[in-house]
């Protein structure tokens, strides 16, 4: 999780046939970069299990299968995250696979402030948000170490099985194979010194909810974020608005009536060739080939399309620049 891909190699990893970029995620040439190229930014899960906690409220692609059939839909999503140590105390979980402190795009919980203003922020944003008092949780999917923590951190290190094998102060380095860990920072660090004791359970609980906290109706195995609702019910949500009047390059997730996956990518930065297009440009587009539902995921310099290890348009950084294959956080393949 915590490293970047080409589209084209992720394909070929799993022998797909098409795959398109996915998430918006943390990159080097960010402003706000966490030393993480590739950690998604927002919502993504593999196989039913949350691996990038949400953006609260903002809209994303989710796929399941319901008798083998394939089941896609857009829908606004959040995650909900708790722990539940063995002597039975229970905090909120902040996040998964991240930075503990940082929260790029905001719209997390627990405390989450505006780094540029210190205002508490509850609601996504296109700024970064910070926390002094974090619990996260990396899994085995993150990587082999986790980050090097501030002075006071604490990490407890778990087993594949939740069991605490036991704790480091400052937090950072290697997790325990197939295992993960609970790392904390502030009053996080001091809850686990206090809970987490080494040959106790700890029950880490993420789940995917919508906005309310409520269960989501159909089967989610797949979960990708996205930044802005583009159709709700064959029409263009004022969300799409959202995206500016620029027009970028562009990848799209859209579902027609009958429920199939449209997966669309709009070219662009090239001057009278392709120019891109806004969210409600991008919005016609997909209703015209059959979309009522539509989610706009990570574009520009990331909008990628491979299809039979071929790439199939032309990703540039910025216009007039050379077509380069930017690694991206994942795909949808």
């Amino acid at each position: 999780m915590a490293k970047a891909k080409t589209v084209r190699s992720l394909a070929e990893s799993v022998g797909a046939v098409a795959a398109v970029n996915g998430t918006y995620f943390d990159i080097a040439t960010g402003h706000n970069h966490s030393g993480y190229e590739g950690d998604p930014i927002g919502l993504y899960a593999e196989h039913g299990r949350v691996l990038s906690e949400a953006l609260n409220g903002r809209p994303a692609l989710l796929v399941g299968h319901d008798g083998g059939r394939l089941v896609a839909r857009v829908a606004e999503a959040a995650t909900t995250g708790r722990l539940r140590a063995a002597d039975g105390a229970r905090r909120e979980l902040d996040g998964v696979n991240r930075v503990a402190g940082l929260i790029l795009g905001c719209g997390g919980v627990g405390g989450d402030r505006m780094a540029s203003t210190g205002r508490l922020e509850g609601k996504p944003s296109n700024g970064v948000c910070t926390d002094p008092d974090e619990v996260v949780t990396y899994n085995a999917q993150w990587g082999a170490d986790s980050p090097s923590g501030p002075l006071g951190s604490t990490e407890a290190l778990l087993s594949a099985d939740g069991t605490v094998i036991g704790t480091r102060s400052p937090a950072g380095g290697p997790l325990p194979a197939g295992g993960g860990s609970l790392y904390g920072i502030g009053n996080g660090a001091a809850w686990l010194r206090a809970h987490a004791r080494a040959g106790s359970g700890m029950a880490v609980s993420l789940r995917i909810t919508d906005p309310a906290g409520q269960t989501l109706p159909g089967p989610v195995e797949t979960a990708v974020g996205g930044s802005a609702r583009l159709l709700r019910d064959g029409v263009t949500d004022p969300d799409a608005t959202r995206l500016g009047t620029e027009r970028q390059p562009r990848t799209v997730a859209g579902v027609t009536a009958d429920g199939t996956l449209l997966l669309v990518v709009i070219d662009g930065r090239a001057k009278g060739v392709s120019v891109g297009a806004t969210g409600p440009e991008a919005a016609d587009l997909v209703r015209s080939l059959g979309a009522v539902d539509a989610v706009n995921l990570d574009g520009g310099g990331s909008a990628t399309a491979v299809v039979r290890g071929q790439v199939r348009n032309k990703p540039r950084e910025t216009e007039g620049e050379p077509v380069t294959e930017r690694p991206v956080a994942d795909a949808i393949a």
